[in-house]
């Protein structure tokens, strides 16, 4: 008589956490107006990260933000989830830009460490965002 085990605990792997945060980001992009492009750059991060540098893709997403202060757009949010995400995972810290930690802060073992973090939450931001946001040209 074998019964299924049930555990009931709550603890996650780190994958699991950057599976959920990588999903609630894509949720709260879903329904406005920058999704689809929102979509584009996540698909197009991580090759962004290998072939420039966490810092520099941080840069060149932070430069594209809108002009007036307090509007967001795709590259800014894009800038901010990474950079909260790998925020917590290496300070403990939500934050909004990594860039002035890394140039700092950071050693070089922790931008590496810094760097792999952003890759494997990418990852998952990509699958998430090809499932379940609107790719440009697409009929919708």
């Amino acid at each position: 008589m074998s019964q299924p085990v049930h555990r009931t605990t709550q603890q996650r792997t780190l994958e699991q956490q950057r599976a959920a945060r990588a999903w609630a980001c894509v949720a709260a992009v879903k329904g406005t107006s920058y999704a689809a492009e929102y979509g584009q750059l996540a698909r197009e991060a991580a090759s962004l990260v290998q072939l420039h540098g966490l810092g520099q893709t941080l840069a060149f997403l932070v430069s594209k933000r809108p002009d007036k202060p307090g509007q967001v757009n795709a590259h800014l949010h894009l800038a901010r989830d990474l950079s909260r995400w790998v925020g917590t995972q290496l300070t403990g810290q939500e934050l909004d830009d990594l860039r002035e930690w890394i140039v700092r802060h950071a050693s070089v073992a922790e931008y590496r460490r810094a760097t792999l973090e952003a890759l494997a939450f990418l990852a998952w931001l990509k699958r998430f965002a090809e499932a379940e946001l609107v790719k440009e040209g697409a009929d919708a």
